[in-house]
């Protein structure tokens, strides 16, 4: 198997901002539920269907089960983020691309786990506003919406790591 190089990060100004931005979202899908429990009917909402409209209810502590799920998938990805060497790549990566590979790698990581957290928070306050009868489901935009965000960001991330490495192969030609 192909040994990777094993390299620790400086995390550049947009990178601290997303980390931040990431932490203050997870708190944020903790203090929604935490506000608004005591206001919420004993049955609420719990599954939502493509179309947007609620189509399982349960007890309203079923509320903490988004904030659990995406704490979780937030602490889980930032640990993983440490180990870009452990990645898949569309390419080899070398001494030379590595830098900027995992950099790619790594702001893409980030940017999806804040990405989650966002969502995730939305459909809690989606939840609340729904008990609250000042919206009905969470609305036939939200699937859509919600998977051409990672489609998007997904291919922006691939297009930006293509680059680089059609710019270390030209850059490799002239030499």
């Amino acid at each position: 198997m192909n040994k990777r190089p094993r390299i620790k990060l400086q995390l550049n100004q947009t990178d601290k901002v997303l980390e931040i931005i990431g932490w203050i979202s997870v708190f944020g899908i903790w203090a929604l539920p935490l506000i608004n429990y005591f206001d919420l009917p004993e049955i609420i909402p719990i599954h939502f269907n493509g179309a947007g409209k609620a189509d399982r209810f349960g007890n309203k502590t079923h509320i903490f089960v988004l904030p659990i799920i995406s704490t979780l998938l937030f602490i889980g990805l930032t640990i993983l983020n440490k180990r870009p060497h452990v990645f898949n790549y569309p390419g080899q990566i070398t001494k030379e691309n590595a830098v900027h590979q995992y950099t790619y790698a790594t702001r893409m990581m980030r940017v999806l786990k804040l990405v989650i957290v966002l969502l995730f928070g939305l459909i809690v306050f989606k939840t609340i506003q729904n008990v609250n009868g000042h919206a009905d489901g969470l609305g036939t935009w939200f699937l859509p919406f919600t998977i051409g965000v990672f489609i998007i960001l997904t291919l922006y991330f691939l297009m930006m790591s293509m680059k680089d490495k059609l710019f270390l192969i030209r850059h490799e030609r002239q030499l």
